[in-house]
């Protein structure tokens, strides 16, 4: 908080140190970085904490199926040309690891926070946002997050009447009718890659037209709002017609509609888009994310996608064939179990790469890839993976566990 804010109460300050303690011991026992542990004992304590911890913060909350980590550390580095940020630069994206993140943010201006889809509404209840930037929807862990036009409806019930302006994408029509809720709604044109989950009008039910980038439903006449953000090209054009470059040092056309929102967000506290979009600059991977590390003497780069839209954005980022590519997939709880997802991903974009295959779920993914008519091969572990593949850097990606697996295998 703030230097002039009210201390905390008592009660609130002892809940903050015993949550710093849990998360140290579990950070020394090898455990990870404790946040979420440390937000639980802390919660546990005082109940009301996260919303205490936010009363003297500007708080901008970031939710998605798909590049809210990024999002969030693009809009983090913008908002620092206004003034301290306090951020889950982790993903630690729950209630409990959002309080310990805010619990070490004492000084902060602005908290910029990535949440769940699923905590969305809850934890914009108890921080009383006043921005809430909404991405995009798509299927994902389905055997807990549910279906994407239940989640739609889960956002609009709990933005309903939001203080907040929210920064929306307006091709996304699961986004669109969650956000249409809210009565400062400011529109992005950002894109949508993946449309699979954006075939059915979420408002009637009806089927959805989708001429060019256009979206309307035919039947109750839900459509398209016009933007007054944009992305074009490698250029943002902000509401009064100009057009401002992106340069990043993040890979892809999803990183560039990202850093879009993230620019409509600063501008909401005042920082300009050439200030914004240059310090965005600064952001060369995200909690390892588009890293690329030596192991083994090679180089690899590092991918996270986890989900069918996640997949199709990296498929168009990877280096063109015959550049090796490493696939790693796990169904773990922070996976969701359900890898029914794999059939959704249109492997045949990887004909032509070397492939090589492993993970808790490598079997699995062997039979997509077979129906898939690609040519692979299935390994035990990273090792062997990285031996077999032919020279030149080499393509990793892997889903959320995966990853974290990976990491720590190449010391990252």
């Amino acid at each position: 908080m703030s230097g002039n804010s009210d201390p905390l109460s008592p009660r609130a300050k002892l809940a903050v140190t015993a949550g710093k303690a849990a998360a140290a011991v579990s950070r020394a026992a090898g455990r990870g970085s404790g946040s979420v542990i440390g937000g639980r004992v802390a919660l546990k304590l005082d109940p009301d904490l996260l919303a205490r911890l936010a009363t003297h913060l500007d708080v901008i909350l970031v939710s998605a199926t798909n590049g809210k980590t990024t999002t969030t550390r693009l809009i983090a580095e913008a908002l620092r040309a206004a003034g301290p940020v306090v951020s889950n630069a982790l993903g630690a994206n729950m209630p409990a690891g959002i309080t310990s993140a805010l619990a070490g943010g004492s000084d902060a201006k602005f908290a910029v926070i990535e949440v769940d889809e699923k905590y969305l509404a809850g934890v914009a209840r108890d921080t009383d946002p006043k921005c809430i930037a909404l991405l995009n929807l798509s299927r994902d862990q389905l055997d807990r997050a549910a279906e994407t036009r239940m989640m739609a409806e889960h956002w609009r019930e709990g933005l309903s009447g939001s203080k907040a302006v929210v920064v929306a994408n307006a091709d996304d029509p699961l986004v669109v009718w969650a956000a249409s809720s809210s009565p400062n709604v400011m529109w992005v044109a950002a894109g949508q890659m993946w449309k699979d989950d954006a075939w059915s009008c979420p408002s009637c039910g009806g089927v959805m037209q989708r001429p060019g980038d256009d979206w309307f439903c035919g039947e109750c006449g839900f459509r398209r709002p016009t933007p007054t953000w944009a992305l074009s090209g490698d250029h943002v054009l902000d509401p009064h017609g100009s057009a401002w470059p992106i340069h990043l040092q993040l890979p892809g056309r999803a990183n560039k509609a990202n850093a879009a929102s993230s620019a409509a967000v600063a501008a909401v506290f005042g920082v300009p888009p050439q200030v914004a979009l240059e310090r965005m600059y600064q952001v060369q991977a995200v909690a390892g994310r588009y890293d690329v590390v030596q192991f083994m003497q090679r180089d690899l780069r590092l991918l996270l996608a986890k989900n069918p839209a996640g997949w199709l954005e990296t498929f168009s980022l990877i280096d063109p064939p015959p550049t090796p590519v490493i696939l790693s997939v796990n169904a773990r709880g922070a996976d969701g179990t359900d890898t029914s997802w794999l059939w959704d991903v249109d492997y045949t974009r990887l004909t032509g790469h070397p492939i090589f295959v492993l993970g808790d779920r490598k079997l699995d993914l062997a039979v997509r890839l077979e129906v898939a008519n690609q040519h692979f091969q299935v390994c035990e572990n990273l090792d062997q993976a990285v031996q077999m593949a032919p020279p030149g850097r080499i393509e990793v990606i892997a889903n959320y566990t995966a990853f974290q697996d990976l990491r720590r295998r190449v010391g990252n």
